[in-house]
């Protein structure tokens, strides 16, 4: 890889990653603010904002938006997350200085008019009222409000529906105007690009955004619990977890392998134990939720409300048997899987630019795949017992929707977690 990184002088980071042997670029504006930079009262605003930046601007109404990247057959999208915002496109390599503008565009004279600010807040809501009625999705959102209760790393990305239906529009807008500052901001591309190319657009295009907001981030403080929702469901969606690393840790790529080892595919020992050989689920997996300051490790199950009675204690069993560490062909293979989604990620310009993008967000350098193979291979048996000790002292969390007849009390459950 090849990346450069050039810093414009109002502070905006611009990255490249050139790949010469395809015929797209992909890009995007990666902003450092994301849900939980939100006051309390606002929760979802940041969400919000991010639907309205492609409502029109002064230069473009929201179908000229549409139209625009459409024409040249390329796609515009963003995303909200809880630490970051992103606005990205992919367009063949000979439009990407019409994607730029438009981002910048979005990002700079998005006017927020009333009668659009209307239709989308009707749209989040719909949008919010469809994740509450997929429960394999809300139920992670209850994890995360169980396991940082009243505090901005729990509450919901999309927001609540009381709050979305009275945000006024100088909320929206004020929260742009006091939040994105290009300190914030990588701009982002990988493809068939020049780097001094980009770099002139972006001075002519972005050059003129404030350097500098002041940011206040609440620190995530994990406590744990439990929360349980009755639903008249076929199967009980259930997430029980614990505090996990965070994004800089040394240990990071540890907990990544052993949550690979855990329940990261077929081979796993969940996959293996509950669904291959006693069959009590469809899906199970494990993951990590890595923040700035604050991590999550945990664990989500479907299943029946017969099959619970006996899901339960085995999940306990398999997350007590971790104490005894990997075994080598464990380590290696989990490893392996990991090596090898890295480096076939490497062959798409979206993955490419994504990660750019987010490292540099984290960690202030370029993406290097080799030292991040390094950090991989490195992981050994150390690693992943520093990683298992966070979790000796600490109590876990629990979420669980729908029938709850067969689930056991969250004592018991804690009680077999530390037996």
């Amino acid at each position: 890889m090849t990346v450069r990184v050039t810093t414009l002088q109002n502070g905006l980071r611009v990255a490249s990653d050139p790949m010469a042997s395809v015929e797209t670029v992909s890009l995007g504006i990666w902003v450092d603010v994301g849900t939980r930079h939100e006051p309390a009262a606002l929760n979802g605003v940041a969400h919000f904002l991010e639907h309205m930046a492609f409502k029109g601007t002064t230069r473009r109404s929201a179908a000229q938006i549409a139209q625009e990247i459409e024409a040249v057959g390329g796609h515009l999208n963003a995303y909200t997350a809880r630490e970051t915002t992103a606005y990205y496109a992919k367009v063949l390599k000979d439009d990407l200085e019409l994607a730029l503008d438009i981002l910048a565009d979005i990002l700079q004279h998005s006017t927020f008019e009333e009668a659009e600010l209307e239709r989308e807040r009707a749209v989040i809501l719909q949008e919010i009222g469809q994740a509450n009625d997929t429960p394999d999705d809300i139920v992670f959102d209850y994890f995360q409000e169980c396991a940082y209760p009243d505090q901005p790393m729990g509450r919901p990305v999309l927001g609540r529906p009381e709050i979305i239906r009275r945000l006024a529009r100088e909320e929206v807008r004020g929260y742009l105007g006091e939040h994105y500052s290009a300190k914030r901001m990588v701009l982002a591309a990988s493809g068939n690009l020049d780097h001094e190319r980009l770099v002139a657009l972006a001075e002519r295009l972005l050059g003129e955004l404030p350097s500098e907001r002041p940011l206040a981030t609440d620190p995530g403080r994990y406590r744990g619990g439990e929360r349980r929702e009755a639903r008249d469901l076929e199967q009980l969606h259930l997430v029980f977890g614990f505090p996990g690393v965070v994004l800089r840790d040394k240990d990071y790529y540890a907990a990544l392998v052993l949550s690979t080892a855990l329940g990261g595919g077929m081979s796993s020992r969940l996959f293996q134990e509950i669904r291959e050989k006693r069959g009590l689920v469809y899906a199970i997996h494990s993951f990590v939720h890595a923040y700035r300051d604050c991590g999550l490790f945990g664990i989500y199950a479907g299943t029946g409300e017969a099959e619970v009675k006996e899901l339960v204690p085995v999940l306990c069993e398999e997350v007590v048997r971790l104490n005894e560490g990997l075994s080598a062909e464990e380590l290696g293979r989990a490893k392996a899987q990991m090596k090898a989604g890295l480096l076939m990620s490497l062959e798409n310009t979206s993955m490419r630019c994504e990660q750019l993008a987010q490292y540099l967000i984290i960690h202030g350098t370029p993406f290097d795949p080799a030292e991040l193979v390094a950090r991989i291979d490195a992981v050994d048996d150390a690693a992943i017992a520093r990683v298992l000790a966070l979790w000796r002292t600490a109590a876990p969390t629990l979420a669980a929707l729908g029938p709850l007849g067969g689930l056991e009390d969250f004592g018991r459950l804690r009680a077999r977690l530390s037996s």
